[in-house]
Parts: structure tokens; C-alpha cells; sequence
């Protein structure tokens, strides 16, 4: 499970409702939440955090929280 899915997970979100909100398909969720390799875009965060009514850059802190820059 990606880092967005797991914040999905963690707040409860009923992915079928963010898909009707936001024009993105459940395929598409489908990959952003279980697949490591697919990259998530700014406005597909952007439209989830909106959907979701969290604000996009608390999402985007705790989704990316594990990234460092490599020294």
C-alpha cells in the first residue's frame, strides 16, 4: 500500500465518494493507493485534499513525510 493509501486508510475515506468528487477514476485510485511505482500528481492531491475536506498541505506534509534529500 502507498503513503496515500495508507492516509486514505487512516482517515476513513470512502474512495468511491472521492472518485465521484473529484473526476478521478477508481482505477486510477486504485493504482495511487496500491502501487508504489505510480507517481501521484499535485492536482490529483490537490483534488483528493479538497474531496476529503483536508487542507491539501497537511496532506501533502504527512503523505511525504518520509522523504529526505540525499546528502
Amino acid at each position: 500500500m502507498t503513503s496515500l493509501g495508507l492516509y486514505l486508510t487512516k482517515k476513513s475515506v470512502n474512495r468511491a465518494m472521492v472518485s465521484r468528487r473529484t473526476g478521478i477514476s477508481q482505477a486510477r485510485l486504485s493504482q495511487l493507493t496500491s502501487n508504489e511505482s505510480t507517481k501521484l500528481r499535485a492536482d490529483e492531491l490537490y483534488l483528493i485534499a479538497l474531496a476529503i475536506d483536508i487542507d491539501p498541505g497537511e496532506m501533502f506534509k504527512e503523505i511525504f513525510e518520509g522523504m529526505k534529500l540525499e546528502q
